[in-house]
């Protein structure tokens, strides 16, 4: 049935709507223009007047009812041709699809109201076939001018009227993001110790248990809630679990204290890597400004002094990281820092340098990126273990890595350090996962990229393995000592240990090199995705006031982390580092990733969230997974949170113990991003209306629907209608 279009007496002015139960066109620069009486329960036939609209023209518009808010929906009735020409239609949450003649229809360059009897609702417009995405106002909050009164109700009433997010330009780059972000300096100077430490071979089963019940449901709700809501780590609350937003700015905190330490440690690498670029590499011998005299040079040994390297305390090596790079021994510790070591600032500045021309456009900046540092360090690994396993006693090593003590698996150590280090490894609840899947499209297949990612992850972890020992074997068989007493994990293994093995070998300039690029590009990876986090976050939940500006405000979030960092060039700088390192994340995001899989699974539902996922998939996630998110994953990370804490032991560096006003610091900073999660539950409390009840219903019930949601399910409507 139609309705012919006639303009109201008097031109109204585009800010007043009438409620009168007639539908109207409503623009910022034209009056509004009445386009019929029919409910939004009646499919209507609208001639609107103007100029012609074209396949890829875009509106943003809202339907107004009956003073109720209406979600957007489909229905397969009233389809219309799609490859009819001038033909249009409005899709509304009553499941009606309302036909447009856009022959004659408007040209939309602002943003417009269609009002039905006196309510508003989010509305997709299609123009021959083709899905019209948002537009965003200049000057507006969500795309929507604040001045609009409706459009402004429209936001009051819970309904997203966002621009449409931008998504990767290709699959791969979003895959090489997670990979990179997941894959970093951790798989390589940490799983290898812990596994030789734990058992051999046989920590591999209780890796694989935790990672199957634990680590990968975990990363795999991360992914699929990310691509699923379309924004970062804040704003994402307010469509899962409102009281829960504190969890998002404490995520924010965490990135923030780990760019101020992490990024120190690619500045060392990038120090090594300029200090290989001469004929033999600085740490190879003794004789330096920076030796004693009782370093020792791995290459100067004989068959017939090894046994007096054993009872040597410092190697050439070990010289060169404390006493040239780092310089510690000027100073006594953390209440006296000394002065900046400039060369190592410098060497900061050029790694925030890179980071920032990576992040400044957003995907389109570090999806670029990413193609170099993801996969390098893929073809650096393999060709160190080509050169490793060519070296003498690397088989020795091997065995010892590999070599499975099944006694140990009686200790419950074994299994905290499996759990430990499948969760920091994946990386979920820092934010990094739920920001890079917000800019997949809707329909993308993220159980499968869960899947490739993590088994990705853990490989490069277990092929690391073989790179380190081969290598720490034949330091073994240099040295004249068992594997263990060469083995170490952290710094000491990439900065120490693997440099000196380095150092004997012919070309050592040339290993050396790629080594420490191999080290650059990993850190970069992963501080590429931390920062993201927290960006994209910021960005999405002040769209007008920081995310139109983001350039200026990635490099404003940079230079603020860049002076928070510089504390950890200064002399004493390991000992902030190391302080930051320990109480910075590794306790507090266990409790913030706990809070987030029960925030999901137990408030917003692991039904509806499963329902969300086959939404997306075309498929649900079978019990194991429900089970795992909704019970598993919430014990696994509180068990592992309580026993963080009660295992907590104070601080050492060599002989230096923190003090106790230092270790005071570091639980304020652990506490840093706690804090935030109850004074948000308190704050929602106070401005949520009506009683109790009323109240904490308002702040577990979520505030608005993605519209994206129903403009990608209505496309798929429309293909359907196509084929």
């Amino acid at each position: 049935m139609e309705a012919s279009a006639a303009t109201p007496s008097g031109g109204q002015n585009a800010n007043d709507i009438a409620f009168d139960n007639k539908a109207y066109l409503r623009s910022d620069s034209e009056p509004q223009v009445e386009i019929g009486d029919r409910s939004a329960s009646n499919e209507t036939q609208w001639n609107l007047p103007g100029n012609d609209l074209k396949s890829g023209d875009s509106l943003v518009s809202s339907i107004i009812c009956n003073g109720q808010t209406i979600r957007p929906g489909i229905s397969s009735e009233n389809q219309y041709d799609p490859k009819q020409p001038g033909n249009a239609q409005i899709s509304t949450s009553n499941h009606q699809r309302y036909k447009v003649d856009a022959t004659n229809d408007k040209r939309a360059s602002k943003p417009e109201t269609i009002a039905l009897n006196n309510n508003t609702m989010h509305t997709t417009l299609l123009v021959d076939g083709e899905h019209n995405s948002l537009t965003a106002e200049p000057n507006s909050i969500n795309g929507i001018k604040p001045k609009d009164n409706v459009l402004r109700k429209e936001l009051e009433a819970g309904i997203d009227v966002s621009p449409q997010r931008e998504t990767w330009s290709k699959k791969l780059d979003f895959l090489l993001s997670v990979i990179g972000f997941a894959v970093d300096l951790g798989n390589v100077w940490r799983f290898p110790y812990i596994c030789y430490k734990n058992g051999g071979g046989a920590f591999l089963i209780p890796y694989f248990i935790m990672l199957l019940v634990a680590g990968l449901p975990l990363f795999y709700m991360e992914l699929a809630l990310g691509q699923y809501q379309r924004c970062g780590c804040i704003t994402v609350w307010k469509r899962i679990c409102p009281m829960f937003k504190g969890v998002g700015y404490g995520i924010c905190v965490i990135a923030t204290f780990v760019g101020m330490y992490y990024n120190t440690i690619i500045a060392w690498s990038m120090y090594y890597l300029f200090a290989s670029f001469r004929l033999e590499v600085p740490w190879a011998s003794c004789g330096n400004a920076w030796n004693t005299e009782n370093c020792t040079a791995l290459s100067d040994l004989s068959g017939k002094n090894k046994s007096d390297f054993v009872n040597q305390t410092l190697s050439s090596s070990e010289e060169y990281y404390e006493r040239n790079v780092l310089e510690m021994h000027k100073s006594p510790g953390l209440h006296e820092l000394g002065t900046i070591k400039w060369s190592l600032s410098l060497c900061l500045l050029a790694t925030f340098f890179i980071v920032y021309f990576s992040l400044w456009k957003g995907i389109k900046s570090s999806g670029k990126a990413v193609w170099i540092t993801a996969t390098l360090p893929y073809v650096v690994l393999i060709i160190l273990l080509i050169r490793g396993v060519l070296l003498e006693g690397s088989l020795q090593g091997i065995i010892y890595y590999l070599n499975p003590r099944w006694e140990e698996l009686l200790h419950a150590s074994v299994w905290i350090d499996a759990a430990a280090q499948v969760f920091f490894s994946l990386g979920p609840g820092f934010g990094v996962l739920l920001a890079l899947s917000s800019y997949n499209k809707f329909n993308n297949n993220c159980y499968k990229d869960a899947l490739l990612t993590a088994s990705i992850n853990c490989l490069t972890s277990f092929l690391a393995g073989f790179v380190v020992f081969s290598v720490l074997g034949y330091m073994a068989f240099q040295q004249g000592k068992e594997v263990n007493k060469v083995a170490s994990e952290g710094a000491g293994l990439v900065f120490v240990v693997y440099p000196e093995a380095i150092a004997t070998l012919t070309g050592s300039t040339f290993w050396a090199i790629i080594f420490f690029l191999m080290l650059i590009t990993l850190g970069l990876d992963s501080t590429f995705g931390g920062l993201e986090a927290v960006i994209t976050g910021i960005c999405d939940e002040y769209p007008r006031a920081i995310g139109r500006r983001r350039e200026m405000f990635v490099a404003g979030y940079i230079i603020l982390i860049f002076f928070c960092a510089l504390p950890t060039c200064t002399y004493g700088g390991n000992y902030v580092l190391t302080l930051l390192d320990q109480h910075g994340a590794p306790i507090s995001i266990l409790l913030i990733a706990c809070l987030e899989a029960i925030a999901v699974n137990w408030f917003y539902g692991v039904n509806r969230f499963a329902g969300d996922i086959k939404r997306m998939t075309g498929f649900t996630p079978g019990i194991y997974w429900k089970i795992c998110w909704a019970g598993i994953s919430p014990i696994f990370l509180i068990v592992l949170f309580i026993l963080s804490c009660y295992f907590y032991a104070p601080l050492k560096i060599g002989s230096y113990t923190y003090p106790p006003w230092a270790i005071s610091v570091g639980w304020s900073v652990t506490c840093a991003s706690i804090v935030p999660i109850p004074i948000y539950i308190i704050y929602k409390f106070i401005i949520s209306k009506g009683d109790i009840k009323q109240r904490l219903y308002q702040m577990i019930s979520p505030e608005e629907t993605p519209s994206h949601v129903a403009d990608e399910l209505q496309m798929r409507e429309v293909k359907k209608a196509e084929f």
